[in-house]
């Protein structure tokens, strides 16, 4: 698979989405709404219209950065771009994101755009998608279909962020025994799944134990439970170090934590991915202790190569965004000026 790496600072939308700001979809699962009516013209007809109409299927509204990452695609795919956009958040629901994709395809889009719920089960929707001949891009997550069925994919590299993560927390206990709590991401998707992978590469052979290890779906509410089951489990002293594979879950830990009579940050370490506002502010006050950004502002590359596709421009199979890594006295140099 070709990589072309994309600094962050690239997105020309970014400026763009500062001024929309971050707001949360409320999409339900058996309905997609769209920012006009939905023509019902085929990817066929897409050069001889000045308007592209995309259907986006999105997972839903769990995070922060899920929020973040809507916003973005909306401000792309708007109407002053040249788009037509019908949106669709499945409320991380495979089935109804099928079905949603579905949708889009007896519509007639031009293209369709999916942030895949989870890797698997992929297959027979994205033939329909190709046998009707609508390219596919799919962005942040990615699936396990064979890649002729899709036109490429512009996302992160979850994997280097869980190393990046792994790297943190190796440094900073190095051979102590450390007891460790993990907060999984949705079970059976890329990011849950790579961020696992590279986080665990990273600290083999440390002292770092992994003694327990849940979903909590990527939300705060979900973060929150299971890190309050932890707790109960192991009480506070049994517990050094949680890492969580998104912000949203670390803020939902520090919850907990805090309910429980404990200091978030010196009591239990804590090291999370994403590096949205909520993130950073509670890593600049000392109860996140590293932070490794996933950069959600993935709409203006999407929205290039839904283009390029369409007008027979070769593309990438695979756009990598560039993330960064934030200690407590970085964030608090960067959190004003960022977009999200």
């Amino acid at each position: 698979m070709n990589k072309r790496f994309l600094s962050t600072i690239a997105f020309a939308g970014a400026a763009a989405f500062a001024l929309a700001g971050c707001s949360t979809e409320t999409g339900s699962t058996g309905s997609s709404s769209s920012t006009a009516e939905a023509e019902s013209t085929g990817g066929s007809d897409a050069a001889a219209s000045d308007v592209i109409t995309v259907g986006f299927a999105q997972t839903g509204a769990e995070s922060g950065w899920r929020s973040a990452n809507t916003d973005s695609m909306k401000a792309a795919f708007s109407e002053d771009n040249g788009f037509e956009l019908i949106f669709n958040a499945a409320d991380n629901d495979p089935a109804a994101q099928i079905s949603a994709v579905r949708n889009f395809i007896n519509q007639g889009v031009d293209a369709i755009v999916i942030a895949p719920v989870v890797e698997d089960g992929w297959d027979d929707v994205l033939q329909e998608a190709a046998d009707a001949g609508i390219p596919v891009v799919l962005e942040d997550r990615t699936v396990s279909a064979s890649e002729d069925l899709y036109a490429s994919w512009v996302g992160l590299d979850f994997h280097a962020e869980g190393v990046k993560a792994g790297e943190w927390a190796a440094a900073e206990f190095g051979d102590t025994e450390t007891n460790m709590v993990v907060l999984e991401g949705t079970t059976g998707s890329a990011p849950a799944n790579e961020r696992a992978a590279g986080f665990d590469e990273a600290i083999a052979g440390t002292g770092i134990t992994t003694i327990d290890s849940q979903t909590g779906d990527f939300t705060r509410d979900g973060g929150k439970s299971v890190m309050e089951g932890y707790i109960a489990n192991y009480g506070l002293d049994g517990i050094d170090l949680v890492y969580a594979h998104n912000d949203d879950m670390g803020l939902g830990a520090i919850e907990a934590i805090e309910s429980a009579g404990g200091v978030p940050g010196e009591d239990i370490k804590i090291v999370t991915i994403d590096a949205v506002k909520d993130g950073m502010q509670a890593l600049v006050d000392g109860k996140i202790n590293y932070i490794v950004e996933c950069n959600p502002l993935l709409g203006e590359q999407a929205a290039q190569i839904v283009k390029d596709v369409l007008a027979g421009t070769a593309v990438e199979k695979a756009y990598y965004v560039e993330d960064q890594a934030f200690t407590q006295e970085q964030a608090a140099e960067v959190i004003d000026t960022r977009p999200y």
